[in-house]
This record gives C-alpha cells, sequence and structure tokens, in this order.
C-alpha cells in the first residue's frame, strides 16, 4: 500500500457549486519536504546571524553595564533575553504565517520548489488558514521531526498533513513554474501591472471561468462571477469599479493574463 501512494499522481478537481470544476496538480511529499528544508535552512542562517549579532554587541556593553550597575546589568540582561525570545518565535514560527499570508501561499521554499498552498475551495490561502496550519505544524515538528506529517500526506487522498485538515487546505503545484512551448508567452511576460498581485489560484480561476462561462445558465453565471470577483477584486492593483463581475473576469482573461 505504501508503495502505491508512492508511485500514484494526485490531482484534485474543485467544484464551484456552479457546474464549473476547476483542476489541479497536488504537490507531492518529495517537493513539500524539499521546500521545508529550504525554508529550515534559511531560518538557520538567518538565526545564526542574529545569534552572532547578538552576542558580539553583549560581549562590548557586557563590562560597560556591569561597571556602571548591576541593577542596570540585570535589566539590560532581561531585556536583551525578551528581545531574543520574540526574535526566536518570528523567525520559526512567524516566518512560515507572514509569508504564507503576504504570498499568496508560498514561503521562500515553497516558491523555489513551485508549490503553493490555497484553500480547499481553490481560493487563496488567508490569515486565519494560515495560522491554524502552522500552529498545527509545530506540534508536528516536535512529534518526530514531521513524521506524523509524512504518513499523513502519503495516505492522504489530498495530500495533507495533519495542519492541512485543520485550516482547510492544500497544497498545489504552481503553474507559473512549467516551461512553455517555444513561442508561447509565459503569464508574466508582457502582463498588465493591475495584476501582478494575482497568485497562481486566481489567474487559474479567471481562465477556467472565461472557458465556460458561455456554457452557464445566466443567473448561476452572474453568482459564480460575483462569487470569484470577490475574491479577486482587492488584489488588483488598480480600480476595477466600472465594471460588473461578468465583465471584469471577461476583461482580465481576454487583456491581462
Amino acid at each position: 500500500m505504501l508503495n502505491k501512494a508512492l508511485r500514484v499522481e494526485r490531482n484534485v478537481e474543485i467544484d464551484t457549486g456552479e457546474s464549473v470544476a476547476f483542476r489541479y496538480e497536488l504537490a507531492g511529499l518529495g517537493s513539500r519536504f524539499l521546500a521545508i528544508f529550504i525554508d529550515i535552512a534559511i531560518q538557520l542562517l538567518v538565526g545564526s546571524g542574529i545569534l552572532f549579532t547578538f552576542i558580539f554587541l553583549w560581549s562590548i556593553t557586557f563590562w560597560r553595564t556591569w561597571y556602571v550597575s548591576s541593577h542596570l546589568y540585570k535589566i539590560g540582561a532581561a531585556a536583551a533575553a525578551g528581545a531574543a525570545i520574540f526574535a526566536t518565535f518570528m523567525l520559526f514560527f512567524g516566518y512560515f504565517i507572514i509569508f504564507e499570508w503576504l504570498w499568496s501561499g508560498c514561503t521562500p521554499g515553497k516558491r523555489l520548489i513551485g508549490i503553493r498552498v490555497m484553500r480547499d475551495g481553490g481560493f487563496p490561502l488567508d490569515f486565519i488558514g494560515s495560522v491554524i496550519r502552522n500552529v498545527v505544524r509545530a506540534l508536528e515538528f516536535l512529534l518526530g521531526f514531521y513524521l506524523i506529517s509524512a504518513i499523513s500526506t502519503l495516505f492522504s487522498a489530498q495530500n495533507k498533513r495533519l495542519g492541512d485538515f485543520a485550516a482547510g487546505t492544500i497544497v498545489v503545484r504552481d503553474a507559473r513554474f512549467e516551461r512553455h512551448a517555444p513561442g508561447k508567452r509565459s503569464e508574466h511576460e508582457a502582463e498588465d501591472p493591475a495584476v501582478r498581485d494575482l497568485g497562481f489560484a486566481q489567474r487559474e480561476i479567471i481562465r477556467q471561468y472565461a472557458a465556460r462561462r458561455d456554457a452557464l445558465e445566466p443567473r448561476a453565471r452572474q453568482g459564480l462571477a460575483a462569487e470569484i470577483a470577490k475574491h479577486i477584486r482587492p488584489r488588483l492593483g488598480a480600480n476595477f469599479d466600472y465594471l460588473g463581475d461578468d465583465e471584469l473576469l471577461a476583461h482580465l482573461a481576454k487583456t491581462a493574463l
């Protein structure tokens, strides 16, 4: 059974509820763990730099502070310890939350490997979802250095670790990192600057909607367009309020992506 789980290439199809489905390739165990090792290497490198800087500064000020006042030394030591604890927390815990939230589900490691986190419904990862999955990540790390995560990912139908189950997220391959055929432009070549902050999930949903909009009933099309546009508009770099939801998505599909 384990060998079968390792061999199967898994995909996920997300149904919008309006007779439209989007298909994504799920990130496998290997790519996910390679991304996490890159992120850990970055954390350790930055952490080492902070530690050596702290030791250097402390060695310079230690004797001066002690000479002036032992009480002042104790205050300085407590403040330094608090700062060190906060910096460690932000580096090893806040790192994943902040990057995944601000980079549309990516950390530096995920971006290098070409994968990203998204919600089960196909929409971008939000702040609360990032917090939940990374709180569970800390527990997974403590319980055998992600061993439970590996087992869960292998045997889950959607390659989910425990944090993904808790937050309602999946990890997919990012099409922006795929090779393009000769003569075919990539997503970022000559694209409209107004949509540069759109992630893979948003771009893919716009394309799929444009490809199937003519087959939808008017009422279903209007509802689906409103739901998609609700997540798209905040990320646009220009004001498109003059366009209706359906018109906006059609415009982006034809001229921006």
